[in-house]
């Protein structure tokens, strides 16, 4: 995407809207992003008063379903967000073209910063406690997030996706893998959970990338649950299969080992406490968390090698998808 032609597009329309009251005051890629084209701005008015949103747009060009829905996403977080959810609120969005070249949603922007679990900021306090209490805001808000009556104001948003259909959707993915053996691992794993499909168990909202590098935390204090772009509709306990994956140091290799300071028991227990209920079939779900994984990363490794979306984190990465697609195959015995 052109950012220049997009800066000055979003400029013309706040100005546009406001009948020339306010003013574009910056704008700049988002850091410590992985995916997606996402940006923030600030308005400004003639006393000076400005007001800081984040802007996430879809690819021009791709078609819209999955993470490249961008649209589809502003309902949800309205939603979550009038429910009191620690999400954030969305102001405005479109689903057209003609205004700034893709469909796109604006979010408030909210204070603090993600904690990128193998690599967190230098703000953050690695101590065990403090880490500890990451870890356990992530479980308890996740489980606010899950106990949401969807079915009162979300039904007609999306069909609900089964386990199966879930792990269906990922071979198409896998197979843009570069390397032979992530293919041939890959799928021995896709085999090996489809042998063991579980119940549906809980059916609501899931995020679908939920870890503390998706939730923002001031100091200590988690104040938003951030980039939804794989959300929708299904099994709950994909959720915390994929924040027990990203928890597992068994999941990682050596140099990409993750800060963490509860073990998958704990961090559960938080869970259940707040949810009121008891997680079962987890061993799969993290099972199918380093499937999903293993395969979002066979892509961006081939998209950054080829110069298609460079992100060197991709680099860094790829060591850890044997590991991964080794971890879950452990969890399916």
């Amino acid at each position: 995407m052109d950012q220049v032609a997009l800066q000055d597009r979003l400029g013309a329309k706040i100005e546009r809207d406001s009948g020339g009251a306010r003013k574009l005051s910056y704008f700049h890629v988002m850091p410590e992003g992985h995916a997606g084209l996402t940006f923030g701005y600030g308005e400004s008015d003639a006393t000076g008063r400005k007001q800081d949103f984040i802007l996430k747009i879809a690819p021009p060009g791709v078609a819209r379903r999955g993470n490249t829905d961008v649209y589809r996403q502003g309902l949800l977080l309205r939603t979550l967000h009038a429910a009191g959810l620690a999400v954030p609120d969305v102001p405005m969005d479109s689903d057209r073209e003609d205004e700034l070249g893709s469909p796109y949603i604006v979010m408030q922007c909210l204070p603090g910063r993600t904690f990128v679990v193998w690599e967190p900021h230098s703000s953050f306090d690695l101590g065990p406690e403090s880490v500890s209490q990451i870890w356990q805001q992530a479980a308890t808000a996740l489980a606010g997030i899950h106990a949401y009556p969807w079915r009162d104001t979300l039904s007609g948003w999306q069909e609900p996706r089964k386990p199966a259909e879930e792990l269906a959707y990922w071979p198409k993915i896998l197979d843009k893998a570069q390397e032979p053996r992530w293919i041939e691992k890959g799928r021995k794993l896709a085999s090996a959970l489809e042998r063991r499909i579980p119940p549906d168990g809980p059916v609501g909202v899931i995020h679908g990338d939920y870890q503390p590098g998706n939730v923002l935390y001031d100091g200590l204090l988690l104040t938003g649950i951030i980039d939804w772009e794989l959300t929708g509709i299904g099994s709950q306990t994909l959720d915390l299969g994929w924040l027990s994956m990203m928890n597992d140091r068994q999941c990682w290799q050596p140099e990409y080992q993750p800060a963490v300071a509860l073990s998958r028991d704990e961090i559960v227990a938080h869970y259940e406490t707040a949810r009121g209920h008891k997680v079962e079939n987890l061993d799969w779900f993290q099972a199918l968390a380093c499937y999903r994984m293993g395969s979002i990363a066979c892509l961006n490794v081939r998209l950054h090698r080829t110069g298609r979306r460079i992100d060197p984190m991709w680099d860094r990465f790829a060591s850890s998808i044997d590991t991964l697609f080794d971890r879950g195959l452990e969890l399916c015995r």
